[in-house]
């Protein structure tokens, strides 16, 4: 279970906007305030993200989540399994599980999932761990 600082990708995501919403960000784009409409998204979502660091960083601390990109490895949690020991992981951005991690192994070693972002991990993975997360 490794933090990484580097950024990770990108998550794609639909949202549906009313005509003269999009008009509105069109305009803008037209004029030169945006390159297109994923950077007016982009930068409206990291104004509004800017604008409630705080809250966010109370609600994190509160709710003793991890914000970042974490890496799930085989070996990790074998390490665990031997040693007896269960994670509740509890994450703010992105979790990733190696693909070699098989589900058995994640039963007995994950106790709780908690990923508020992007989960990536193998279908059977999220299958076997379906009852642990919220």
């Amino acid at each position: 279970m490794a933090k990484r600082d580097k950024t990770a990708e990108t998550e794609k995501i639909t949202i549906n906007l009313g005509p003269v919403d999009l008009g509105r960000i069109d305009l803008l784009v037209q004029e030169g305030f945006f390159t297109n409409r994923t950077d007016f998204i982009r930068t409206a979502i990291r104004t509004q993200l800017a604008a409630q660091s705080n809250e966010i960083d109370r609600s994190v601390a509160r709710h003793q989540l991890e914000m970042g990109l974490y890496d799930f490895l085989r070996a990790d949690l074998e390490a665990l399994r031997d040693r007896g020991e269960m994670l509740h992981i509890r994450v703010v951005g992105l979790a990733r599980f190696a693909p070699d991690i098989d589900p058995d192994l994640a039963r007995q070693t994950i106790a709780s999932l908690t990923v508020l972002g992007a989960l990536q991990a193998s279908p059977a993975l999220k299958t076997a761990l379906a009852d642990r997360m919220t």
